[in-house]
């Protein structure tokens, strides 16, 4: 049940496949990484590239079937979550683990009200608690995101998107978990509202030193909110490290790539520049470096070979074996 490894969070060579239509879809490769106690890590990377799976994994909530976890490990404090007992994981979910879902829309049962739905999460967890007790929580959940206790009694259809939102993020730190899985909690926002969430999570993840996996496919609020960042492509890490080093150094092609497709307040470009071509079918995935289709580096090594892991800096890491080339 134990591991040599001391993070709080340690996520060690998962794989997970789906089965759809005969084929066989290779969404999470041979993903590893830790994280610390209060630390943030981004996740980001383009549709498809696995995110939200490798969030589901360490949550054990992967829909069985088409989803399976075929090889790897979780480990929490030590503890193995990929072995736990059903019963055992439950407990940890929302208790240990929090999970704050892309769309607040669909996130919240429209025929109960909010405050019931935070009470039933709250109750869940702590049995011991009356009801009178669990809605006096659930009212300072509301209040400490920026919600009148007195709206206890509304459903989400009283809500704008935000304020949805607003009572998810209350849900999910109901019970005070260690960890938060922010799954693009801003997406179906407008820039305003995005703005004031992203900077109560932040606010709530430091008054709490709770641990956080951000996902999403923006780099700005990965500056804005994270730590560390790892760059997924293909369902692998190609490149992780501080938020610092891959920023003022990023290295992978892809990376670079993402970062070349934003507009750049300092030059006047008329256009901006995309990558070229289109990810990887999952069901086929490319031989070597599952970006090399679309890379203009590539070699014959990038298209045969196991690509190794270079550690560019301390803590700074890249999934490529060409990077002496004329970027750099």
């Amino acid at each position: 049940m134990s591991t040599e490894n001391n993070s709080f969070l340690s996520v060690k060579n998962i794989v997970v496949e789906y089965t759809s239509g005969g084929d066989i879809i290779h969404a999470v490769n041979d993903v590893s990484f830790d994280l610390e106690k209060g630390e943030s890590l981004g996740l980001v990377g383009e549709t498809g590239a696995g995110k939200t799976t490798i969030a589901k994994t360490i949550l054990r909530i992967l829909p069985d079937p088409p989803a399976k976890m075929i090889g790897g490990e979780v480990y929490m404090n030590g503890v193995n979550l990929t072995t736990l007992p059903e019963d055992d994981m439950r407990k940890r979910r929302g208790n240990d683990i929090a999970m704050i879902f892309q769309d607040p829309m669909t996130a919240l049962n429209p025929l109960m009200t909010v405050g019931d739905q935070i009470v039933e999460g709250i109750q869940l967890h702590n049995k011991n608690l009356s009801r009178k007790e669990a809605e006096e929580e659930a009212c300072k959940m509301l209040e400490m995101v920026g919600i009148a206790r007195r709206r206890f009694v509304e459903y989400p259809h009283q809500f704008s998107g935000g304020m949805k939102q607003r009572v998810v993020i209350a849900m999910a730190l109901a019970c005070n978990p260690s960890l938060i899985l922010a799954d693009e909690p801003t997406t179906a926002l407008d820039v305003t509202i995005q703005a004031q969430v992203l900077e109560l999570i932040k606010d709530l993840q430091k008054k709490y030193q709770t641990s956080m996996i951000m996902i999403t496919h923006d780099l700005g609020i990965v500056a804005e909110t994270c730590e560390r960042v790892a760059v997924i492509y293909a369902g692998e890490i190609v490149e992780m490290g501080t938020v610092r080093d891959v920023f003022k150094n990023p290295s992978h092609p892809y990376t670079i790539g993402l970062f070349n497709s934003l507009p750049n307040m300092v030059e006047d470009n008329a256009r901006l520049t995309p990558i070229d071509g289109m990810p990887p079918n999952p069901a086929k995935l490319p031989k070597g470096c599952k970006f090399n289709p679309r890379c203009k580096y590539a070699t014959d090594a990038c298209r045969n070979k196991e690509i190794p892991v270079t550690e560019l800096t301390p803590g700074h890491v890249c999934k490529c074996c060409n990077l002496n080339r004329g970027d750099k």
